[in-house]
């Protein structure tokens, strides 16, 4: 394991104990909160947000995805096909979800598959520069680079508790930096990536 991945792998643990920590209720209390962000964040009419099932302590993302649900965005939730891909298959509010694994929940293969041009993104770890840490498996760094590299590139906004941030992230070359993070606090917003 390089120095990068191994600090990586220790603030991820740190920072995913902080936020394990927090209380339930006041979880829930702050994802319901985070939905005052819908008008600060402004959907262009017609945009598809990928949002996803929260597992273990992460934000709820429901409540913010139904208010940009009710200013006419289609929604959708990443779809875990292999090791290595994830897709995003439209979210309808009855139809029935089934297990992606991990833990999470998401649309049949009978979904259509979107384009997403928001995403909401999960954090383990982020730092004051937009630089964030995942679970380790890089899903959604490589579908930010699909989606790129066919020219469509997504807005992305990161999801997360304040005490998910940490000094600072090591750099690496594939690492995706996110523009916006969203957290109890509001929205912050980081200088574009070059």
């Amino acid at each position: 394991m390089t120095p990068a991945k191994d600090l990586k792998k220790q603030l991820r643990i740190q920072a995913l104990a902080r936020r394990d920590a927090l209380e339930p209720s006041w979880r829930a209390e702050m994802s319901q909160r985070m939905t005052a962000a819908a008008d600060r964040i402004g959907l262009n009419s017609g945009a598809v947000v990928s949002g996803f099932w929260p597992i273990r302590s992460e934000v709820d993302v429901r409540p913010l995805m139904l208010a940009f649900a009710k200013r006419n965005a289609r929604l959708c939730l990443p779809a875990i096909l292999d090791r290595t891909t994830i897709v995003f298959r439209e979210f309808v509010t009855d139809a029935p979800l089934v297990d992606m694994g991990f833990g999470t929940l998401g649309p049949s293969e009978d979904a259509a598959v979107l384009s997403p041009t928001v995403m909401l993104v999960p954090l383990a770890a982020f730092d004051r520069r937009g630089h964030r840490i995942g679970y380790g498996a890089g899903h959604y760094d490589r579908a930010i680079a699909k989606l790129k590299d066919a020219g469509r590139p997504p807005r992305l906004i990161g999801i997360a508790f304040d005490c998910q941030e940490v000094p600072g992230v090591p750099d690496e070359p594939h690492d995706v930096v996110i523009p916006e993070i969203l957290t109890e606090s509001g929205l912050r917003r980081f200088a574009a990536p070059l």
